[in-house]
């Protein structure tokens, strides 16, 4: 069941690869010059009433085409694939598109919605999805000895870290030995888009199978450490309406936010734009009780 990695898990080339490939791609296709929206996972461009995501994929992008209709048919408001075809271009990347979603960015989030969903998605039979699955502890990002060796220098830093990781350690094997289900992954308001008619769960290529509550980590200390609206998780978990294991969810939570450290730390180490920000996540876990809220970006 365990795949090695994520759909997509390498990140994309410079820019201007990324913009060759999406002009390549809407002229095949016939479509209207692209637009960059963002650069993240993948390189993401409106091209009229599509959107093109580029990337590199570790399986043939048809999978992810497939499983989102798959989602769509249980009723999981999803973005829909524009064309049933993709292009794979030179330099491993690969070009699909998408219905664009005409939606309000300060739209409020139906989260009780968005966990009715989650419980579907949950309900799923792993075995009858042609997708790859990691275990979620398995993403590299989450290799916390190589993380620490290429992220932190500062030695009280590290012992730190290393302290968080340790109280909760157990949890790996615990949850590889007990029940596991299909997780869309990175559960958070950024990847979930309010339309007209109700919320759209986006940004699936991290698709994996862990415990149920890897997909109710991050919103559980969405308020307390992101400085998100109070009630999002409780509205989340009302929707799920399934009881979940509280020790897991925790340990999962904590760890999530390790995970997150160490990854503004790396960034921290090549670029010191983002210095700030990587010790203001420190404040958190050297016990400040004025630890600032973290920021997304």
């Amino acid at each position: 069941m365990f795949e090695p990695a994520p759909l997509v898990v390498e990140a994309p080339p410079d820019v201007t690869a990324l913009t060759a490939a999406a002009e390549q791609a809407a002229h095949a296709w016939r479509l209207p010059a692209p637009e960059l929206i963002r650069v993240g996972a993948n390189g993401v461009f409106a091209a009229g009433a599509v959107i093109l995501r580029v990337g590199v994929c570790t399986a043939p992008m048809g999978k992810a085409l497939a499983f989102a209709e798959r989602l769509t048919a249980a009723g999981i408001r999803v973005a829909r694939p524009a064309r049933t075809d993709w292009l794979d271009l030179a330099g491993g990347l690969s070009v699909t598109a998408w219905e664009r979603i005409d939606f309000d960015p300060a739209g409020v989030i139906d989260w009780e919605r968005i966990g009715a969903m989650v419980a579907i998605i949950h309900d799923f039979d792993p075995a009858t999805v042609d997708h790859p699955m990691p275990f979620c502890g398995d993403f590299p990002w989450w290799n916390f000895d190589a993380m620490l060796a290429e992220a932190v220098a500062d030695a009280d830093a590290l012992a730190t870290l290393r302290n968080a990781i340790a109280s909760h350690a157990w949890w790996y094997e615990r949850a590889r030995g007990g029940d596991l289900v299909v997780c869309h992954g990175d559960v958070h308001p950024g990847n979930v888009l309010v339309a007209a008619d109700g919320p759209v769960l986006i940004d699936w290529d991290l698709l994996c199978v862990g415990p149920p509550e890897w997909d109710h980590a991050a919103l559980v200390t969405w308020t307390a450490r992101w400085g998100g609206a109070e009630g999002v998780y409780e509205a989340f978990a009302r929707g799920y309406a399934h009881a979940v294991d509280p020790e897991m969810l925790e340990a999962v939570a904590e760890l999530r936010l390790v995970a997150a450290t160490l990854m503004r730390l790396k960034r921290a180490r090549l670029d010191p734009a983002h210095r700030a920000e990587a010790e203001q996540r420190m404040r958190y876990w050297r016990g400040d009780p004025d630890a600032p809220m973290w920021r997304a970006q």
